[in-house]
């Protein structure tokens, strides 16, 4: 087996664009490169990793368990170089992060743990908060940077920030659920259907104001702020939900699994990034922080 960067570069276009031809103008080649270099990884590697349906593609289980580890390749790619660079031996400092909390649970470790190894020398202390009052701490200079959902941010005027990953909300369904056999699902199908809600991160307001354009209003049976909770629940048949990729990881189970599939309804993508203070001068740790992320992949 002999699989390339370029390989996996493509791949993970295709991932986050959810469609070939979309992953082909965010690489700058032809939609056949595309595809025929998916062809050949899925050639190597011995599974299927997408499956097409009338809206693009669709991980499949293996490809979201190639996902994690095509991610994993590209950051330590990218830390071989800084290693290299005699400047992350030499950066100090502290950096005050704040953090929300579905970004604490699905995002924060593996970034950490990348910067941690490669500027050892910076201090990093991490805040859990609600996303106003990270807002509320960043405005007063208290925090240097917050990792957070940026799609609702709300202080625009005082706070610039940087998307580092667009997320789609899709339905979290069982594998036996009448829904396992359709491309995607609408609205109007989904309400006839009890539905799990996540409250953190204001994800049930957010989610509120997707269905009340269309005039339906969800079946919502639970509202828990544990996506592990939704993740059991759905997998184990007691309703659905909607929720973003970021979230979504189905080898995490054991048992039970999930399913997922996109919603015929265009919604906002839940956007994870950086913000920090409008016009603040930023530190040297804070700038490698943001390398760093930016480099995750």
């Amino acid at each position: 087996m002999h699989i390339t960067l370029r390989q996996i570069t493509y791949f993970l276009a295709t991932a986050e664009a959810g469609s070939v031809s979309a992953a082909a103008a965010s690489v700058g080649i032809s939609q056949s490169a595309v595809t025929e270099s998916i062809r050949e990884l899925e050639g190597q590697t011995g599974a299927t990793l997408f499956e097409r349906h009338s809206k693009g593609v669709l991980l499949t289980y293996q490809g979201h368990q190639f996902l994690r580890h095509a991610k994993l390749i590209m950051a330590a790619v990218a830390d071989a170089g800084r290693a290299l660079n005699d400047r992350s031996e030499a950066v100090t400092g502290t950096l005050n992060l704040g953090v929300t909390s579905l970004v604490a649970g699905y995002f924060l470790a593996d970034l950490l743990a990348r910067f941690r190894r490669i500027f050892p020398n910076v201090k990093v202390h991490v805040v859990e908060e609600e996303r106003q009052f990270v807002e509320h701490l960043l405005f007063n200079g208290e925090l240097h940077l917050a990792l957070m959902l940026v799609s609702n941010l709300e202080d625009k005027l005082a706070l610039d920030h940087e998307t580092l990953v667009r997320s789609r909300n899709r339905v979290w369904i069982a594998p036996g659920h009448r829904f396992a056999a359709m491309d995607c699902v609408s609205f109007a199908e989904v309400v006839e259907e009890p539905l799990i809600a996540l409250t953190i991160d204001e994800m049930l307001q957010g989610m509120r104001s997707w269905w009340r354009p269309h005039g339906l209003q969800p079946n919502i049976v639970l509202h828990t702020a544990s996506v592990e909770a939704v993740r059991s629940l759905v997998a184990t048949g007691a309703g659905v939900a909607v929720l973003p990729d970021l979230a979504y990881r189905p080898w995490s189970l054991e048992g039970d699994r999930l399913e997922a599939r996109p919603l015929q309804e265009d919604l906002p993508t839940i956007d994870v990034g950086l913000a920090w203070r409008r016009g603040s001068k930023r530190s040297e740790a804070t700038n490698t922080f943001l390398e760093v992320a930016r480099d995750r992949g």
